[in-house]
């Protein structure tokens, strides 16, 4: 999936104004996915997404440790200025983006190695985490 065509999806998605507002949505929620990932687990999950995507995923790379979904959202909200109800929203529009850009086993891979409640960010409640 091309860069353009990724933000177009999460901007209907989100139901956001402009593409400007999906890129800073992109850009907050990959790079808190990121810091949770392990550093190999971050590469691997970027060579499936556009290039401008990695660049997020590859700034961020950490392995943070495991936080819940409510902490996760609480620092996507913190990042773009919302309150932790919209941050789902927005995480879920981009995540669930992801979901349809990257193999069944790929996401897989993210889904387990985050602690359990991420898998219906990614509108799929039935992959285990």
């Amino acid at each position: 999936m091309k860069y353009q065509e990724f933000v177009a999806r999460v901007r209907e998605r989100g139901e956001y104004d402009s593409a400007a507002e999906a890129q800073q949505v992109i850009s907050v929620v990959v790079t808190c996915l990121a810091e949770r990932l392990t550093p190999d687990e971050a590469r691997q999950l970027g060579s499936q997404l556009p290039a401008e995507m990695g660049d997020f995923l590859k700034s961020a790379l950490g392995g943070a440790p495991r936080i819940g979904v409510t902490e996760f959202l609480r620092k996507v909200g913190d990042g773009i200025g919302a309150t932790e109800r919209t941050a789902e929203w927005d995480a879920s529009a981009v995540l669930s983006t992801i979901s349809d850009a990257v193999s069944g086993g790929e996401l897989n891979d993210v889904v387990t190695q985050l602690p359990s409640g991420y898998a219906s960010l990614f509108g799929r409640p039935g992959v285990s985490g």
